[in-house]
């Protein structure tokens, strides 16, 4: 509540300069990353630079493409219509958001934001993310499971001791116990909420089109980015087993909590390549080159938009 002896001029002064306060810090926090890793940048540049050109654009234009999938998947997530111009830009600030804060938090957090500003409420912008969450990995799944079948003995799966599902088993018994009286409550209220808006979504044809087709578009736009950087450069796999090997080892990074899988996506990347067959120094290159289209060059510009949004309390 504002106090009665600020009048609204100075209660607009204050916003102005708490949202200038925090513009301020997307900038500062922009030019501490590209100081940070601009030996990176410097070098990735260097390798792509002999690289063919044709490939890269058709890269860079699938990174893009990334943002304008995520926009749809999360408006097919919502029975709202949402603005156009402001989704887009949140979602390619949320994709720079997703490289400073671990496990997907940035994204969420802006995305978060974003709806309730909207005019969705907290619970219902929480559970519109939850089933665009969903849905992505579903499609992930799919589309591993489609392109593991068409190229037999890429994947293998490891050997589970005889532990792990007992071990998983009281996990769950744990969980379940842990997960009673009011917490239980919530927690049924917060699955009565998500389900409810699964229906609303699924009643709606255009929005279950746009929700499953943004998810399933979004996982093979990346695909693409990596299969276009490999071709650039000109590393000697299949186009289909260059995306089968992204989407396991995306999978296999969204397991450690790194910032947009900084590090863990990289070596999962490097390592998956490796295996079947490519140099070493290529397999880094072709990672590289991937990180520098969907990271590096549209991080400040991202962390720009994102900027802009606080600024104007889009977000």
């Amino acid at each position: 509540m504002t106090s009665p002896l600020l009048t609204p001029a100075a209660v607009q002064r204050r916003r102005t300069w708490w949202h200038s306060g925090v513009l301020l810090a997307v900038l500062v926090c922009a030019v501490y990353l590209g100081q940070r890793h601009w030996p990176v940048v410097r070098s990735g540049a260097g390798q792509l630079a002999v690289a063919d050109e044709g490939w890269l654009l058709v890269g860079a234009t699938a990174a893009v493409a990334t943002w304008l999938c995520a926009a749809l998947a999360q408006q097919g997530a919502v029975a709202e219509r949402l603005p156009g111009g402001r989704l887009l830009a949140a979602q390619f600030a949320a994709s720079a958001a997703n490289h400073v804060l671990p496990a997907g938090l940035g994204a969420s957090a802006v995305n978060l934001r974003f709806l309730m500003r909207c005019g969705l409420t907290a619970p219902r912008s929480a559970s519109a993310l939850a089933v665009k969450g969903a849905a992505g990995a579903l499609s992930r799944a799919a589309l591993i499971a489609v392109l593991a079948a068409a190229c037999p003995g890429v994947l293998r799966v490891p050997d589970v001791p005889v532990v792990a599902p007992i071990a998983a088993l009281g996990a769950a018994v744990l969980v379940a116990v842990v997960l009673r009286g009011p917490l239980r409550s919530r927690c049924g209220r917060v699955a009565a909420t998500v389900l409810a808006d699964i229906r609303a979504v699924h009643s709606r044809p255009q929005r279950a089109a746009a929700l499953w087709g943004g998810s399933l578009a979004f996982a093979a736009a990346h695909s693409l980015v990596l299969i276009a950087v490999t071709r650039a450069i000109g590393l000697p796999l299949s186009p289909v087993r260059v995306a089968l090997l992204y989407l396991a080892a995306s999978s296999a990074a969204a397991l450690l909590p790194t910032p947009g899988g900084l590090g863990s996506l990289d070596a999962a990347l490097a390592f998956a390549l490796s295996t079947t067959g490519a140099p070493a120094a290529a397999a880094a290159s072709a990672v590289l080159g991937y990180r520098l289209l969907t990271v590096w060059l549209p991080l400040v510009p991202g962390l720009l938009v994102l900027g802009v949004l606080i600024r104007r309390r889009a977000v």
